[in-house]
């Protein structure tokens, strides 16, 4: 695999050259923002250049689309006063002293209660562990609600999960599985709304590309909206 560089005005475009037995030349943008372009054996480096010059200004709008949808949410210390999330909200820490390891959410505060009031870590494991419980089954909720429209054009309905990640909100494998972030829990229910929506359009349009984008304002025209929300909320 080959590394090269474009210039597309002041923007230095990094790629990958991979070549194989294909007819077609292919360029994809990974959420870490690489760059792998998939070429015929035969083509010459110089054609592939031109062709990724010509594409340059689409290769930007989706690094810029990857970076825009990183999680970023602040660190969160994990004591008596400090805010956190929950569906676009913020609740202070509220912790007393407990037999039993819990966590409510009450009148604008998260109440936890544990033996262990010293250590942050344990308070943020109960905290996470209530964040992945509400998180299935809001997400479960949310789905119902976006995948209506889908499901009327004889879409397969992908298998849902829940985890934690680095880098994205949500993904849709080619196998039909939604990944959905357990950290988009803390964003507004429209916002989740928009992820889940975006991962199914992929269903029918698997790149980011006008086709894409033109489905995504069919089905929900309010789209980057919610997406900006999204970004206000977890930035």
């Amino acid at each position: 695999m080959a590394l090269c560089t474009v210039t597309y005005g002041k923007e230095n475009i990094s790629f990958n050259v991979l070549r194989g037995a294909r007819k077609t030349l292919a360029i994809e943008v990974y959420p870490d923002s690489s760059v792998v372009v998939k070429s015929p054996t035969e083509t010459g480096l110089d054609e592939i250049q031109k062709i990724v010059s010509k594409r340059a200004r689409w290769i930007l709008k989706q690094q810029q689309y990857f970076r825009q949808f990183d999680p970023r949410t602040p660190g969160r210390q994990f004591v008596g006063g400090e805010t956190h999330l929950y569906l676009g909200k913020q609740f202070r820490l509220k912790i007393s002293e407990g037999v039993r390891d819990s966590v409510k959410l009450l009148r604008g505060y998260f109440l936890v209660e544990t033996k262990h009031l010293s250590s942050p870590d344990h308070i943020k494991l109960l905290l996470n562990a209530w964040y992945v419980e509400k998180a299935a089954a809001t997400f479960c909720s949310s789905f119902a609600r976006c995948w209506p429209y889908f499901e009327q054009r004889g879409l397969t309905k992908p298998l849902i999960r829940t985890r934690r990640m680095r880098t994205r909100w949500g993904s849709l494998s080619r196998g039909g599985q939604l990944t959905l972030n357990t950290d988009l829990i803390r964003a507004p229910k429209e916002s989740i709304d928009y992820v889940i929506t975006h991962e199914l359009c992929h269903l029918q349009c698997h790149d980011h590309s006008s086709e894409f984008y033109r489905l995504l304002e069919k089905v929900m025209p309010d789209w980057e909206k919610r997406k900006h929300k999204l970004e206000l909320a977890l930035v």
